[in-house]
């Protein structure tokens, strides 16, 4: 007995090895590298890359196995099908939807009808069985992917061309996707792509991934890029997260939450709770569709998805990446990619890297400015999230489904729900693009940025706001947020080389009102921040008065204490939503120009401005002058204010003591005398923040008469002055800056 199953074994492990020495067409990912993308296409090239060069640095990336290119190229030779692609594509005008549709249709049913020669399927039959059997798993999850040769490219991503099956249990439905896998390479969109980034239809060939399964469906996933995709800011990591398996989050059908990662500091200095509605999981063995979208709690909803430990370890892993393929290729190289945290065993895995192909491939050196005229006298209809800094007009087409795209014409503003790869025909022809869903790494955003189209995402409604052929103005050059106004607005765009600016002797430093913009900003020849203002800030990311966040239980206000419960989700108290807050507004410009100074000013609201800020009623007096009245440094060390101030205090010293900041000074507005100087340095002092104390830098603004009067006595106590002109012209003149029957004699000038 014993003779016997020892001459079973070395029959068994002769086969093993037989199969091994004989595999044509199957290729394990530990045995490729980014050299073979001709024989297994960009994404299973990139993945054997990882696994061979970045598994010691810890990085995992699932097992797998790869069917390579000669396997598509046979399956087409076999079932003669090279010579009716090529006469199909040969004069096809894929700016013609219709004969684009009726072409890529054609190819991809005879696909579909195509056999898979039997020694093909024989060898991926082989190749599943063998990581069923290293996983203990007779029928284990895979993931099968698409991997073209004209994919994952430093030059063109053809991000989401080709289809990806989740969740594939079994031989045949296996070998069922692998032809699915083969015809989307004739993907409307696919083809249309290729067309636009000029790449020969007839040479582009198809490997496929077969990757065992994360199971994300009970964990997190998202998606990673090491720069900002917006600005082209390369010292950040932008990580949008959101639960279950990653394709609801690429397609953009929910708004997922996102982080932004300082690279220099290795700290997180921006997260946004997003509204992550669904989450996408395995299906059951009841249901024919292989995963499924499910509705996520409340509690999910309004919890951040990603623990800061696991924000800065996937920014760590991208930052290697990124390392990596930089020196692959000689030359910066940020990356695209794929994450996902095993909700059963914690672990987090990389399911796919590409290089960046937008801002990398950009010559930073021109500056274009798009600038909307008097948008004051204009009609805001709709905001959302920017993508770009473009500004597009045109009319109103609204569309369900893709079957549609008769209705619309080239110029038009494609309006819908959200796009998916299926999209790219259309999208190239509008002059710009709504969506109600999405952030800013789903598929819109991702495509619309790559053809330089402006796009407003995640907007909610504005599928239900907007009026079929009504004319609009796309404006995504006022920050982060992107605005649609009725009618074409006047609108001027200006080109600027940055080499041609005239060079000066004295060092140039921005005031920087949004931290949007700071990053944009950050390409400006400059020596630092001269100015950033808190009021900017609290206005437009916080929204309440400081004191309402921390008493408004005490007021006997439904409205506004509900109000504040649905601004402060995903924080645990109201103190730590503001400090929170104003620290990722500082942090943001502060990061944009680190290791420049940076000056932030703390708050210099008159008490009708903090008014206006919600709850700001319950605790600000009517003054008849507030120019002259309770502002500045006088408010800081008040009993009825320095609770308020002792939050902007804990907020600067998060951004320096655990974000890394160091480069923040900050400045004290209208200090009217020494005592007042000293009160604030005190106050400062008993919320944690002490000049000099890790290399704390304090400035006085000198706007009042007395600063200059008592110059040397001020300079005691700080380090440095900014001279506001404004006040100070108002003060030295005796007028009121906010009143117009004496404007006439304002002149700082004088």
């Amino acid at each position: 007995m014993y003779i016997r199953e020892w001459l079973n074994g070395i029959m068994f492990n002769t086969n093993i090895i037989q199969h091994i020495t004989m595999r044509k067409y199957t290729i394990n990912l530990e045995q490729v590298s980014i050299k073979d993308i001709d024989i297994v296409g960009g994404k299973n090239a990139s993945l054997g890359e990882m696994i061979n060069n970045l598994s010691d640095l810890g990085i995992k990336v699932p097992d797998g196995f790869a069917l390579k290119t000669n396997a598509y190229i046979n399956f087409l030779e076999f079932n003669q099908l090279t010579s009716v692609i090529t006469k199909a594509v040969s004069d096809l005008d894929t700016s013609n939807l219709q004969q684009l549709r009726k072409v890529g249709k054609l190819i991809r049913s005879r696909i579909m009808l195509g056999t898979i020669p039997t020694d093909i399927e024989k060898e991926i039959r082989w190749a599943y069985q063998q990581m069923c059997e290293e996983n203990d798993d007779k029928k284990l999850s895979v993931a099968v992917r698409s991997s073209a040769t004209a994919e994952d490219l430093p030059t063109a991503s053809f991000a989401g061309q080709q289809e990806t099956f989740l969740n594939v249990t079994s031989e045949d439905d296996l070998l069922q996707k692998v032809k699915s896998c083969f015809s989307s390479l004739f993907t409307d969109r696919a083809i249309s792509y290729r067309e636009e980034m000029k790449f020969d239809q007839s040479s582009v060939y198809l490997s496929i991934c077969v990757q065992k399964m994360v199971r994300s469906d009970v964990g997190t996933s998202g998606v990673a890029f090491s720069i900002d995709t917006e600005s082209g800011f390369k010292d950040v990591v932008l990580i949008n997260a959101s639960y279950g398996l990653g394709e609801l989050l690429v397609q953009g059908s929910i708004c997922p939450d996102e982080y932004l990662v300082f690279k220099k500091t290795k700290s997180i200095i921006e997260q946004k709770l997003g509204s992550k509605e669904e989450k996408m999981v395995f299906n059951d063995s009841l249901h024919s569709d292989l995963v499924t979208a499910k509705q996520v709690s409340i509690l999910e909803k309004e919890t951040f998805c990603l623990s800061p430990k696991d924000v800065l370890k996937i920014a760590d892993w991208v930052m290697k990446i990124e390392k990596h393929y930089s020196e692959i290729h000689n030359k910066w190289c940020p990356v695209d990619v794929e994450w996902a945290i095993d909700g059963i065993s914690g672990e987090l895995y990389i399911v796919q890297a590409r290089p960046e192909t937008n801002h990398s491939n950009k010559v930073n050196n021109l500056i274009i400015q798009s600038t909307i005229e008097n948008t004051s006298d204009l009609e805001l209809i709709l905001e959302g999230t920017a993508v770009g800094d473009g500004i597009g007009q045109g009319k109103v087409c609204k569309l369900k489904n893709i079957s549609e795209f008769k209705s619309f014409s080239k110029g038009d503003v494609l309006v819908t729900n959200m796009t998916d790869p299926n999209w790219e025909p259309i999208m190239k022809l509008a002059s710009a693009i709504v969506t109600n869903k999405g952030g800013r790494t789903c598929h819109a955003a991702i495509v619309s940025r790559e053809l330089g189209i402006p796009a407003i995402v995640g907007t909610i409604n504005g599928v239900d706001l907007l009026e079929e052929r009504s004319e609009i103005t796309v404006s995504c050059a006022e920050g982060e947020r992107g605005n649609v106004y009725l009618g074409y607005c006047d609108y001027t765009q200006k080109e600027l080389e940055i080499s041609e600016l005239p060079k000066v002797s004295t060092p140039l430093m921005l005031n920087v009102a949004s931290p949007d913009a700071a990053f944009k900003f950050s390409f400006l020849p400059n020596s630092g921040v001269g100015l950033a203002r808190e009021e900017f800030i609290i206005n437009n990311y916080i929204k309440v008065h400081p004191l309402a966040l921390l008493k408004h239980k005490e007021l006997n206000d439904a409205k506004l204490s509900a109000s504040i419960k649905e601004i402060t989700k995903g924080y645990p108290s109201e103190k730590s939503f503001f400090i929170n807050k104003l620290a990722q507004g500082i942090a943001k410009i502060g990061a944009a120009f680190y290791d420049k100074p940076v000056i932030v000013r703390f708050s210099d609201f008159k008490s009708n401005e903090y008014r206006n800020l919600l709850g700001g009623k319950y605790f600000e007096p009517n003054e008849e002058n507030p120019m002259i009245g309770w502002r500045g440094a006088v408010r800081y060390y008040s009993d009825n204010f320095k609770a308020a101030f002792g939050m902007e205090c804990e907020a600067i010293k998060k951004v320096r003591d655990e974000m890394g900041l160091t480069n923040i000074i900050v400045m004290i507005p209208f200090c009217r005398t020494l005592d007042d100087c000293k009160a604030v340095l005190e106050t400062m002092k008993s919320f944690g923040l002490e000049r000099g104390e890790n290399g704390l830098k304090i400035y006085l603004m000198a706007e009042i008469p007395s600063n200059f009067i008592l110059a040397d006595q001020f300079a005691e106590f700080i380090d440095g002055f900014s001279i506001g002109s404004n006040d100070l012209t108002q003060l030295t003149l005796g007028l009121d800056r906010d009143s117009e029957l004496v404007s006439h004699l304002y002149d700082e000038r004088n």
